[in-house]
């Protein structure tokens, strides 16, 4: 058996719903992102007040959404450690979100409203996929 990967009947129910969410969590993010980024001045006027460096994050985060997803679905513990470092980079962001907003920067309430979301489903995968295949190196 190879290092990371675990027989097919120790994979619990929740890997193949956790690795669907994320997929469609970043295809969704993926194609709104690209919209505004990629998009005409209609797209971007439809966004509203919102802030490049999130939107940027959150695109090129929705590509490690759907890794991850794969990951999870093929129960392989580089998708736990890669769901933790999507939680984590999302908290950071969040805070430099907070940041940008206390600065008195322009911003979206919808925008506030989906970083909390993002927070609370990457946190949670992360701490279920950790429990179940391990993230933290084990001392003997």
């Amino acid at each position: 058996m190879a290092s990371g990967t675990y027989r097919d009947d120790s994979r619990p129910w929740w890997a193949w719903l956790a690795g669907g969410i994320a997929i469609v969590f970043g295809v969704a993010t993926i194609l709104s992102g690209g919209q505004v980024l990629f998009g005409n001045d209609a797209a971007r006027a439809a966004a509203g007040a919102y802030v490049p460096f999130v939107l940027w994050f959150n695109f090129i985060a929705g590509f490690a959404y759907i890794v991850a997803g794969a990951g999870l679905m093929l129960w392989r513990r580089w998708a736990a450690l890669l769901a933790l470092a999507i939680a984590t980079a999302t908290v950071l962001v969040e805070a430099a979100f907070g940041v940008h907003i206390l600065g008195g920067g322009a911003y979206e309430m919808r925008t506030v409203a989906a970083l909390a979301l993002r927070s609370a489903v990457w946190i949670s995968i992360s701490i279920i996929a950790c429990r179940a295949l391990g993230c933290w190196l084990r001392m003997r």
